[in-house]
């Protein structure tokens, strides 16, 4: 399956879920507010952590090895108990830091001890999450699109459903409630509709652990690890920065136009993440390589730019759809946020070569480089310029990302 056929299929899941998460923000916009989605945010940042550290950091890795070996070979076992040992232990540790310091997180991310029960209960989940996201890792490697999209649509429907009740409910308790468990109870299903797959079969996750596939594997743990701390915390940093220099609705703003971007990008990641990753880890050849990154430009570019361009131009039809009334003021945050995005997906389509071909430490080089440098970027931007000096940083650093990683990953494009 070809790159335009895959984002073709991702499309369909990645606008499900964008009509899911358009219903559950709107829902969110009204029974929160600003306010609470910046904590909402808080959580999610919080929570990519923990759920990456309890993965054990592995899952483009399984993916990279999964793609590489192919179907039938006899290392696949091997990948795949030596995996799932490895997500065991790392999700055990985490329930246990997560259920035992839980008022002490609770009053970190939240300045009140309410929301203890909320880390509790994603202690004693978060190991379906593990497996479920270790079965997806999986299947993405082996290439099986069309079953990998079908149990995303999956998701966003429960997904809506059970967040969408939980907020009008209970309201911002309610919303975390579903973050903290909606993707693990989804495992459920993974399992009824992988039960009779030729490759992922119960007695291969039953092996001894395996040392070198293992320290294949410690690679994208480092190279995870390292995207689990820079990219939340960095996130943390800026919009503490935002809400106690300049006010917690301002935050809120910034987390609404970082949903909008993270929504329409999705197109980009989820094609990127089932095409890109296995497709580049099987190319042998540098010429070759080079050539699917510049068919996957001249294929991903015009999308980006047109989805960038139809936002702008409907911002003000957008804030209203999603949000309330109160966001009206984050209208002009849309322009450089929108442009640093396309900024982001060149960058994106490079940087993938380095996951693809195990480049561990010039990836861990560049996640620290420039996520410190778009905590100091908002921080002097901020400053300056007020809320809006945040989109000015995000823009600017990845067009100084995509011009580094042109520099890096030049030999895969001269002959």
């Amino acid at each position: 399956m070809n790159l335009a056929k895959t984002s073709y299929l991702s499309a369909i899941a990645t606008v499900v879920k964008m009509l899911a998460a358009l219903i559950i923000n709107k829902a969110v916009a009204i029974f929160i507010g600003p306010a609470g989605l910046a904590l909402i945010g808080q959580y999610q940042n919080f929570s990519q952590l923990a759920m990456i550290f309890a993965q054990g950091g592995i899952s483009k890795g399984v993916t990279k090895y999964t793609a590489e070996y192919g179907k039938d070979d006899e290392r696949l076992p091997l990948l795949f108990s030596t995996s799932l040992k490895i997500s065991l232990y790392c999700s055990a540790t985490i329930a246990i830091f997560l259920i035992f310091l839980s008022p002490w997180l609770s009053s970190m991310l939240f300045n009140s001890n309410d929301y203890t029960y909320i880390f509790i209960v994603l202690g004693f989940t978060i190991f379906l999450f593990v497996l479920n996201n270790l079965l997806l890792s999986i299947l993405n490697g082996l290439k099986e699109v069309k079953t990998f999209i079908s149990i995303n649509i999956i998701q966003s429907i429960y997904s809506l459903i059970f967040t969408s009740i939980l907020v009008i409910a209970f309201g911002l308790h309610g919303a975390l409630i579903a973050l903290a468990t909606n993707q693990s109870i989804v495992f459920l299903v993974v399992i009824y509709m992988l039960r009779q797959h030729a490759v992922i079969k119960l007695k291969y996750f039953t092996g001894e652990f395996n040392k070198p596939e293992g320290r294949k594997l410690l690679n994208y743990v480092f190279m995870a690890l390292t995207s689990a701390l820079t990219v939340p915390i960095s996130q943390l940093l800026i919009r503490n920065y935002i809400g106690e220099n300049i006010g917690w609705q301002e935050a809120g703003y910034w987390q609404a136009i970082w949903y909008i971007s993270s929504m329409y990008l999705m197109v980009v990641t989820t094609s990127l993440s089932i095409y890109y990753l296995p497709r580049l880890s099987e190319i042998t050849g540098r010429l070759e390589l080079g050539r699917e990154v510049l068919s996957g430009c001249k294929i991903i570019l015009p999308v980006v730019i047109t989805l960038s361009l139809l936002i702008f131009i409907m911002k003000g039809f957008i804030v209203q759809l999603l949000f309330t009334s109160e966001f009206t003021a984050m209208l002009s945050l849309f322009k450089w946020q929108l442009i640093g995005n396309v900024f982001k997906t060149l960058g994106w389509l490079l940087a993938f070569i380095m996951l693809a071909k195990t480049m561990t430490r010039t990836y861990i080089f560049t996640e620290i480089i420039f996520s410190l440098c778009f905590v100091v970027l908002s921080v002097l931007l901020v400053s300056n310029y007020g809320v809006v000096g945040v989109t000015y940083a995000y823009a600017l650093n990845y067009v100084i990302y995509l011009f580094s990683m042109i520099f890096v990953m030049r030999k895969y494009f001269i002959s």
